[in-house]
């Protein structure tokens, strides 16, 4: 891969991290790449921008993040094209989507100009109400009502199904996704290369399980407001029994990888 155009992206409000940032930031200039921070990081010979939108303009060959699992899911939703991301797990809780720690950078670089990497393409999925697209979520999309006060019915249709119960709410997952909320909840663990989605009912009133699916239109209504809330960092409305369709996300997220490994997530969880 030739890296002439490179972003590097920290944590929020993490120092560790944005000083790992302009580091990683230096390395690369000293390969002659472009570089591009996101303010506040600012390194002398890179170019900085005030917000990861402003970077859809440019044709980057590579995106490194330094954080956690936040810091990731919010460059995969800021930038959703296909842009390869390295991500490198600096102050993150468990880092479960990380790849390398900051102390391989050195060698991730260079394997990565010899082209000894891979890329993992993960499907994502994306929301829309009311004729609008919300953006792209990595791991999850999550319906809840919001009323707390109230129970709500909410209808599920995939496919020629329908699935209707009172509940709190549903989280359509996907594989990257089954070892987040949706697992905590009783859902199953995927395999990250599958291309399927997992409907997990939050506290139905009758136990029903979760129900592995295959990665096409799911269209839910809900009988009270509710919340549309994208891997629990961007959050949305959905009126009174509005159709909320969900479905798989036309460009997939890529990370690249440096290690062939069985079930990453798995193993970072402790299995």
């Amino acid at each position: 891969m030739k890296l002439q155009k490179v972003a590097v992206v920290s944590k929020v409000g993490s120092k560790d991290s944005e000083q790992a940032a302009k580091d990683v930031a230096k390395k690369l200039l000293a390969k002659k790449s472009t570089v591009f921070t996101i303010a506040p990081i600012q390194v002398e010979g890179a170019r900085k921008v005030e917000t990861l939108e402003e970077l859809k303009q440019e044709k980057l060959d590579l995106v490194i993040t330094l954080g956690g699992d936040g810091t990731t899911l919010r460059v995969f939703r800021s930038l959703d094209n296909e842009v390869p991301i390295l991500t490198i797990n600096v102050g993150g809780n468990r880092g479960i989507l990380a790849e390398i720690t900051i102390d391989e950078i050195d060698d991730a670089i260079n394997q990565i100009l010899k082209d000894k990497f891979f890329l993992d393409k993960r499907i994502r999925v994306v929301a829309s109400c009311g004729g609008k697209e919300f953006p792209p979520a990595l791991n999850e999309i999550y319906i809840s009502r919001t009323n707390l006060t109230k129970t709500a019915e909410i209808e599920i249709k995939f496919q020629n199904d329908t699935v209707k119960q009172k509940m709190d709410g549903v989280i359509v997952a996907t594989p990257s996704g089954s070892t987040g909320h949706s697992f905590s909840l009783g859902g199953p663990i995927l395999h990250e290369s599958l291309d399927v989605l997992i409907i997990t009912p939050v506290a139905p009133v009758y136990r029903l399980e979760s129900i592995v699916v295959p990665d096409e239109k799911i269209e839910i209504f809900c009988s009270h407001d509710c919340n549309i809330v994208m891997d629990a960092q961007v959050i949305k409305t959905a009126g009174y029994e509005e159709s909320v369709t969900i479905k798989k996300y036309k460009k997939t997220a890529n990370f690249v990888r440096l290690k062939k490994r069985g079930l990453r997530q798995m193993s970072k969880l402790g299995f």
